[in-house]
């Protein structure tokens, strides 16, 4: 089945299913690093249902995205074997590193394993304070986290290293480009202890952070994206970034 694709100085780009995709990939890979849809935020079915722009901002600024609708069992499922895609691509010793919020991280820690993957820990990303507040009885939910592991026995680094195990970096609204679109300085923290010059894998690729942070530090890129929108979004931003 063909699917477009875009090549794009070292990044190249796909808008499809990324388990379509994945599938017939190839070319090893020294990481994954993505963020993928949650289905988070809603106990009943009918929260879950809402379109994420509803579930997540009560907002139309941006192109909805897919995938966000799945109760527990069926995203633990669908995660499980997206991951176990990757894992045939990762290299020995390569990195998976993968978003989370609060509500799926104990399920994200049992996928990433069932894929294939040795779980080694997990790095909150602190938002700071400026992250959207609740109502005065909570804790700020200010971090998502990242739960990160390897193919097999992960190697001392040759290049840095011990990096940090948290991640400080507020969400600047103008920058972004996707309802849950992270900041390129965030990503960059996260490549950094990838094989300089290596490849990148982001099956989940949105509006490009993790193939701007790629590309700014001398690495390559595969991304796939489902939605057309965010798809022709990536397009421009990384010829832009390239080409300006």
């Amino acid at each position: 089945m063909p699917f477009q694709q875009h090549t794009i100085g070292s990044a190249t780009l796909y808008c499809g299913d990324s388990l379509d995709i994945l599938r017939e990939l190839n070319e090893p890979v020294d990481a994954l690093i993505t963020d993928p849809p949650y289905s988070s935020g809603g106990l009943h079915h009918s929260a879950r249902t809402q379109s994420p722009g509803d579930k997540y901002l009560n907002s139309t600024k941006y192109h909805e995205f897919f995938g966000d609708n799945r109760d527990a069992r069926s995203w633990s499922f669908w995660m499980t074997q997206w991951l176990s895609q990757t894992r045939r691509l990762v290299k020995p010793g390569g990195y998976a590193m993968v978003f989370s919020d609060w509500r799926q991280l104990p399920t994200l820690t049992d996928v990433l394993q069932a894929g294939g993957y040795i779980w080694r820990g997990l790095v909150p990303w602190d938002k700071t304070a400026s992250s959207r507040a609740p109502h005065t009885g909570y804790f700020r939910h200010q971090c998502e986290y990242v739960a990160w592991g390897s193919v097999g026995t992960l190697p001392k680094c040759r290049h840095g290293g011990p990096w940090p195990g948290l991640i400080a970096k507020r969400v600047i609204p103008s920058e972004k480009l996707h309802m849950t679109g992270k900041p390129v300085e965030l990503m960059e923290q996260l490549i950094k202890p990838v094989t300089p010059g290596g490849l990148i894998l982001d099956p989940f690729m949105g509006s490009a952070s993790t193939g701007v942070a790629a590309l700014r530090l001398g690495y390559r890129f595969i991304g796939i994206e489902m939605s057309q929108e965010y798809f022709d979004i990536s397009c421009a931003r990384l010829e832009s970034f390239l080409f300006e």
